[in-house]
């Protein structure tokens, strides 16, 4: 009981149980065990890149054990499971992590942000923020591109392998979402590229050619588009990553403007609203899609979809973040020193 669903037994877990090696009889414990182990340190690396050049190292790592093992696994059992209170309650759906992982981690960064304050110089006097631009653009490149590497496998690594979906007939082998309802590798391949080339190009037409936010806007488009990648069209899936990246773009440098908020690498941006915005979007363009495999399941919808994204993004991100992080800065124990 309550509202995590309880804290059961999980012996398949261990590390000496039999399903945790070369068993015939289960072919996912071990792919979804790396797969939360992953997204702890994902969400942590997220935090990273906000918070670079100014916070102390004992700082981000207490930051991260409570982000990538406290409040995403939170997250995943909110939301990520088709037990989860927020997908029986409110037919909420996020296959692939739109707010479970990256709104949630932006969300943290940015209550983290607001109490360690800006690097030295990036503000004037006058309080215009000043560019300070990646050291070396072609390590952007390729670690931009690895992480689109990356993501695909993650996509892949997050369907479970199902036999005969089609009611008893044994011929239609497929996988089934995170929810075990019914998708395709070939169609989140295809979503994932077209979600990539839409936030690319979109990345590249509202920053005139800027490398490091024309590939960043590549990783917002797929995020954005995530959530509902498993049963979108293909160019729905390519719209929702061009329309988001310009507005995330936009929000970037308006909070930093008027805010003072310096986020070193967008990833509040790119990961946090967009993972917001693409959660929400997926309400509307999933309206009626039944949330889980149970017949009676909650069907998707754009508020319950909106009820997430501020569980996701405000609840378990930035109201932990901030609280954490003004703790730290209470004890001295935040900002590296002048």
């Amino acid at each position: 009981p309550g509202i995590t669903g309880g804290i059961g037994d999980a012996g398949w877990a261990l590390p000496w149980s039999n399903l945790m090696g070369a068993n015939l009889t289960d072919r996912i414990t071990g792919v979804f065990w790396a797969a939360f182990l992953l997204f702890s340190w994902t969400t942590a690396s997220i935090v990273s890149g906000s918070v670079i050049e100014r916070i102390k190292s004992s700082a981000f790592w207490i930051l991260a054990v409570f982000i990538g093992s406290v409040f995403w696994l939170i997250a995943a059992a909110w939301g990520w499971s088709a037990d989860g209170w927020m997908v029986v309650k409110w037919g909420y759906h996020d296959a692939f992590a739109s707010g479970v992982v990256h709104a949630i981690a932006g969300g943290f960064a940015l209550g983290i942000l607001i109490p360690l304050g800006a690097r030295i110089g990036k503000f004037s006097s006058s309080g215009e923020p000043r560019n300070i631009n990646p050291h070396n653009p072609w390590l952007v490149c390729v670690g931009l591109f690895l992480i689109f590497t990356g993501f695909w496998g993650f996509y892949a690594a997050c369907n479970v392998p199902y036999l005969d979906v089609q009611a008893g007939d044994g011929v239609l082998f497929s996988a089934v979402n995170i929810y075990l309802t019914p998708t395709t590798l070939s169609a989140i391949t295809f979503n994932l590229i077209m979600s990539l080339a839409g936030g690319l190009l979109a990345g590249y037409l509202v920053s005139k050619g800027d490398a490091f936010w024309t590939y960043s806007g590549g990783l917002g488009g797929v995020i954005a588009a995530s959530a509902g990648n498993d049963l979108y069209h293909p160019i729905q899936a390519l719209l929702i990553g061009a329309i988001v990246v310009p507005i995330i773009y936009k929000l970037h440098y308006w909070v930093e403007r008027k805010f003072k908020i310096d986020d070193a690498v967008g990833a509040v941006a790119v990961h946090g609203y967009a993972g917001f915005i693409g959660v929400v979007v997926a309400g509307f363009m999933l309206w009626g899609y039944p949330a889980t495999a149970a017949a009676d399941s909650a069907l998707i919808n754009p508020l319950g979809q909106l009820k997430g994204a501020l569980v996701m993004f405000v609840v378990l991100g930035f109201l932990p973040g901030f609280i954490l992080a003004s703790i730290l800065k209470m004890f001295g124990a935040l900002r590296i020193s002048r």
